[in-house]
């Protein structure tokens, strides 16, 4: 049964089909009125055209995240920030995979994704984006300054502002406007490789993090088989 008031969020799905498709059946048990994703459906994961298919088959509204805008126009890069060389080494070796893997008429329709939505739900209102509505690839994590987040809220006209990006789940409220980070669907990097998704109700202005199991060994073979950095696979394998 359908809960009106009850709407799910999903982020940073990053090629891995496996998890997408055991939250889509977590979310159908629950009855969640309404899904939108925030972007990164490819990247990473081995199966970035699987995801593709699945986010246009289920019709969610979706944002373009940085990955999808990178591969999308052919971009050379994701426009990713690396902690450490071996990140970067992993980040190298993904976007060449995704960007040959993914096929043309998927790459258009990534090009064609917005950058932002706004929704509504009850009497709130909701600003949708992938990493902030300044830069898509802008990390708002929670240990930024709150003076950097009451200017957010004075620069836009909604109730809510939701995003994703960080793979890091928050959420807060600053000059009245309700932030929340939803959290990585496909590559948690908490310790957790369970698949992470966001419930919120508008009207209660409560916000829930769930998990769901998923064959994440799987996946993690689905990575060596494509030629891809151990350290990728072990990602999944452990949620880092």
């Amino acid at each position: 049964m359908s809960n009106s008031n009850t709407l799910a969020f999903i982020s940073d799905l990053h090629g891995n089909a496996v998890a997408l498709r055991a939250v889509l059946t977590d979310l159908q048990e629950r009855g969640a009125a309404r899904i939108y994703c925030l972007g990164d459906l490819v990247g990473y994961g081995p199966n970035p055209n699987g995801v593709i298919d699945l986010v246009r088959e289920t019709g969610i509204p979706t944002v373009a995240g940085n990955y999808d805008d990178g591969v999308g126009f052919n971009r050379g890069h994701c426009g990713c920030w690396y902690p450490n060389e071996e990140a970067e080494l992993i980040g190298t070796a993904s976007y060449g995979f995704t960007a040959g893997e993914v096929t043309d008429d998927r790459k258009k329709w990534l090009r064609e994704l917005p950058f932002s939505l706004q929704v509504s739900a009850g009497n709130k209102s909701m600003l949708l984006v992938h990493g902030s509505p300044r830069r898509i690839n802008e990390y708002l994590l929670p240990e930024r300054a709150p003076r950097t987040y009451e200017r957010l809220a004075a620069e836009i006209q909604d109730d809510t502002l939701i995003f994703g990006h960080t793979h890091t789940p928050w959420s807060g409220k600053f000059k009245g406007v309700r932030f929340i980070n939803v959290p990585s669907l496909g590559r948690p990097k908490d310790g957790d490789p369970r698949a992470a998704y966001t419930l919120h109700h508008p009207d209660r202005d409560t916000v829930q993090n769930l998990r769901v199991p998923y064959d994440w060994d799987s996946v993690a073979d689905h990575v060596l088989s494509q030629g891809l950095p151990s350290s990728l696979a072990e990602s999944f394998r452990r949620g880092i």
